[in-house]
């Protein structure tokens, strides 16, 4: 009884964890005790096993690779191996006859040793490793045609932005537009201004001693003066600065939407071309024009190949509405993508509902209109094409392996990565 407990806590939590839970339920064992009692534990009888899965699984990722194999009629894995070789998968198989399927990955190394070791079973190529492969053809087709992602620039007529008014002032220099002034804090500053003005005005002040307690210039004085009521102010438009850059206005917003804005610069630029007025009056216009630059909706951000690659391969139904009309837009515009797009369904279809008789179908039309990428993977298709065709007409698959590789990952991380191929293995195989 005490034995069973031992390997049960063991198996599940190996040493020091071991060691601290039996210590807490009033069991003295340390952790080498309870590594003794995992390895003592006898190996199940390996029985005739006619559904096999196959793949690899990392001893020391990078370095160190082993393999597991997995009764995939009972979904239980029944042995591990030391390493991926073809000749130690292939020995193992004739050591254990019967097997009449065997899914396994694309790695060629066990195919070689299923057709070695058991010939006369059925080699099926997972699904998942397929679809993974031609994720990886899509994404770099779509990266070949990522400038098909970019969504167009609507762009303004220079000829039909508002005139400049970078001349306008409202008191002391400061522009504003030729239109009603929004209320802000400008606004405000200038009715305060005009209402202190108009008090001043009928007090009897004159212009010059209005000017000198409000420190304003006499001729924004003046203006607020002679303006009775406040909206003549708030829509005054003048126009000096315009005047002077009549005729270079096109030239300025051109340079400007290249990347040109620098203020002395574009001046030189267009005193060469008979300008005649200075740099300030061209540093208003271009602050007029980086106004307008802030207050123009920012253009949709353009997906990543990534983003394409993941809408091309997902299930429609299973895409958002943004993600749809903005997959849409792309292949309006993309002829190749869209021939792309129908490949890739056309490759779902199949898969999905496992008509791999359709398969050198779909390939003769992959190597007439697909792209280059997916021409490379139909070539590796073909060099497995019997496997291929099988995991797409069979319902067996490799999905119950590719589980106990990550239980595998698992139990490395909670033995810290310390322990022996041989206390893996057993817990591998004995834990429930």
């Amino acid at each position: 009884m005490l034995d069973g407990v031992l390997e049960a806590i063991g198996l599940a939590l190996a040493g020091r964890a071991g060691a601290r839970l039996a210590a807490r339920i009033g069991i003295s064992a340390g952790r080498d005790t309870l590594l003794r009692a995992v390895r003592a534990i006898p190996d199940r009888p390996i029985e005739r096993t006619p559904i096999l899965g196959i793949d690899d699984f990392a001893i020391r990722r990078g370095h160190h690779y082993g393999t597991v194999i997995v009764d995939l009629t009972t979904s239980r894995p029944i042995d591990l191996l030391p390493d991926r070789t073809s000749d130690t998968v292939a020995a193992w198989l004739r050591d254990h006859p019967g097997a009449e399927v065997v899914c396994r990955d694309r790695a060629g190394a066990y195919a070689e040793a299923v057709r070695v070791g058991a010939p006369d079973a059925v080699q099926v190529a997972d699904r998942w490793h397929l679809w993974h492969n031609l994720v990886g053809a899509v994404e770099d087709t779509v990266v070949r045609h990522r400038s098909d992602l970019c969504p167009p620039v609507d762009l303004a007529d220079p000829g039909e932005v508002a005139t400049d008014t970078a001349g306008s002032e409202i008191d002391g220099g400061t522009s504003t537009t030729g239109t009603e002034l929004p209320d802000g804090r400008l606004a405000t500053r200038t009715r305060e201004r005009h209402a202190a003005v108009q008090q001043l005005v009928s007090n009897g002040m004159t212009i010059s001693a209005i000017s000198k307690k409000l420190g304003l210039d006499r001729k924004t004085v003046r203006r607020f003066a002679r303006a009775h009521e406040i909206d003549e102010l708030l829509t005054t438009t003048r126009t000096a600065g315009p005047t002077l850059l009549r005729g270079y206005e096109t030239y300025l917003r051109d340079r400007f939407a290249a990347g040109c804005t620098d203020a002395a610069r574009l001046t030189a630029e267009i005193t060469e071309r008979g300008y005649r007025g200075s740099a300030r009056t061209v540093r208003r216009f271009l602050a007029s024009l980086r106004t307008e630059h802030r207050t123009r909706p920012a253009p949709p951000p353009t997906p990543s190949a990534r983003q394409v690659t993941g809408w091309l391969t997902s299930r429609p139904d299973r895409l958002t509405d943004a993600d749809s009309r903005r997959l849409a837009d792309i292949l309006e515009r993309s002829p190749a993508l869209t021939v792309l797009r129908e490949h890739v369904r056309g490759f779902a279809e199949i898969m999905v509902e496992r008509r791999g008789l359709e398969l050198a179908s779909w390939m003769t039309d992959v190597d007439a209109t697909g792209s280059p990428a997916l021409r490379s993977f139909t070539v590796g298709l073909r060099r497995d094409l019997d496997a291929v065709a099988a995991g797409l007409t069979l319902e067996h698959n490799s999905g119950p392996v590719e589980g106990h590789v990550n239980r595998i990952k698992m139990l490395k991380r909670q033995m810290y990565g310390r322990a022996n191929l041989d206390l893996l293995r057993k817990r591998v195989l004995h834990l429930e």
